[in-house]
């Protein structure tokens, strides 16, 4: 039995530990396939059934990791949180780094896409056509170039 008069200690929360196991275990996950907006009293879904999700994924990741500040349906919009969040531009990536790739032409659509570097020169984001979150190569083997890497100082500890 445990000395009711000693002070009990707090657990500490280990963000980077869990926000990797989040990332790594958000693999196969369609839980950001749709994201809806309204315009004009018209409802739509911004990510088109997960095809444009991978905003949406990377930036709600890290809000819930309080990261940055707000959830985003633009890579845009997640770079600018980013860069106002305290992420600086670095040229390695490490486990937990945020990567930008360059536009590619996506149906109709030419976007830039984001994802999660976990290491072993792996990366995780959606996938437009599975619709899904998925693990591939960091470097889309050449087929996307990377734009940017981003990194956190609060994961670096």
């Amino acid at each position: 039995m445990k000395d009711q008069s000693q002070p009990q200690s707090k657990p500490k929360r280990l963000i980077k530990k869990s926000y990797l196991k989040c990332i790594r275990n958000s693999v196969g996950s369609k839980m950001f396939r749709n994201f809806y907006l309204e315009l004009d009293d018209n409802v739509f879904d911004a990510t088109k059934n997960g095809e444009l999700s991978c905003a949406f994924y990377v930036s709600g990741l890290l809000v819930i990791f309080q990261l940055i500040k707000t959830i985003h349906g633009t890579v845009d919009g997640t770079i600018k949180d980013l860069e106002e969040s305290g992420w600086v531009k670095t040229n390695q990536p490490t486990p937990g780094s945020v990567i930008i790739w360059e536009a590619t032409l996506n149906g109709e659509d030419c976007n830039e896409h984001i994802g999660f570097y976990v290491g072993r020169d792996k990366a995780i984001s959606n996938s437009s056509t599975k619709k899904k979150i998925i693990m591939h190569n960091w470097t889309y083997d050449n087929i996307r170039k990377v734009k940017a890497i981003y990194s956190n100082p609060i994961l670096t500890k």
